[in-house]
């Protein structure tokens, strides 16, 4: 029984580390199994397949997301003329034939490999990837970006690891160092989103494009993620607090530290040390010091949008 319950505890152990190894999820989410029960599932994902069902011609009512019978009968139709399991339910085999459709306009890909040292750009408000050879342009690709509460970060990163993820994220992934979260350049599942902002944050691109590209970069290639001529308040003075993170936290602490009021790491995460310095900054330009980045701090730090 002793050694049975070593072994045990050697395996359990083997698995543990194995998985701690594993590339950790970002911030896109898994597609849930879609189908008619009561009550009715509902949400932005059966808002999206009432979408995409509509442009193909298989959904005629109202888009409401809501996974209704009408949503049900659209699904079946769909999976009857290509050929599926007619059930209903809109599950993974339902959405990688979706994704087919759209993928097929982007299957065919030139062949030209880039000769010098690449490094990419990505244009957050055009949705596009640049791919540089030795700085100069050599090809395009179309991307999906941030939602505007969940924007791209912004900024000069690095890749930092490449992997083949699970259908959600595509083919392929390339994360970056972003130190205050997991985000990358991956495919998807949902080829309708590219050239929209769509994401959580991580730069979608199309499969066939993604793995293309995965073939160019190499760990520590460069990537230069831009935003408007706001830089990383392109969507606006957000309201910052302990707990946030993003572009503009990190240029708060940027600002902190030039004003001699911070110290500590320049990693885009509001914590505790953070807080403190915008405390002490904040009473030293006779504002409330609430700890909070309000508009009022932000103009004392000199972060004026352009008009």
């Amino acid at each position: 029984m002793k050694v049975k319950g070593i072994v045990a505890f050697i395996i359990a152990m083997f698995i543990f580390s194995t998985c701690a190894n594993a590339a950790p999820p970002c911030s896109c989410e898994e597609e849930r199994y879609l189908k008619l029960q009561y009550p009715p599932m509902q949400g932005q994902d059966v808002r999206e397949i009432q979408i995409q069902l509509y442009k193909l011609g298989y959904f005629t009512n109202s888009i409401n997301g809501i996974y209704d019978k009408a949503t049900a009968d659209a699904v079946m139709e769909f999976q009857r003329r290509e050929g599926l399991p007619i059930d209903g339910v809109f599950g993974p085999k339902t959405f990688r034939k979706l994704a087919e459709l759209y993928q097929q306009p982007v299957a065919r890909i030139d062949a030209e490999q880039p000769k010098g040292e690449v490094s990419l750009v990505i244009l957050t408000l055009d949705r596009e990837l640049v791919v540089l050879d030795d700085g100069k342009p050599f090809k395009r690709y179309p991307v999906a970006v941030g939602k505007f509460n969940t924007p791209t970060p912004i900024g000069l990163f690095t890749i930092t690891e490449k992997d083949a993820w699970g259908e959600g994220f595509g083919s392929r992934w390339m994360r970056l160092s972003v130190p205050w979260g997991i985000y990358g350049i991956h495919g998807t599942n949902k080829p309708w989103s590219i050239g929209a902002f769509e994401s959580g944050g991580c730069i979608r691109m199309h499969n066939a494009h993604v793995e293309q590209v995965y073939e160019w970069v190499k760990i520590g290639t460069k990537v230069f993620i831009v935003g408007g001529v706001d830089g990383p308040f392109t969507f606006g003075l957000n309201p910052l607090t302990q707990g946030s993170k993003g572009s503009d936290v990190l240029e708060v602490q940027k600002r902190l530290s030039g004003y001699g009021f911070y110290d500590g790491p320049l990693d885009g995460i509001y914590e505790y040390k953070t807080r403190q310095a915008v405390i002490e900054f904040q009473k030293s330009r006779g504002l409330n010091p609430s700890g909070n980045v309000d508009v009022s701090t932000y103009e004392a730090l000199g972060i004026i949008l352009f008009e």
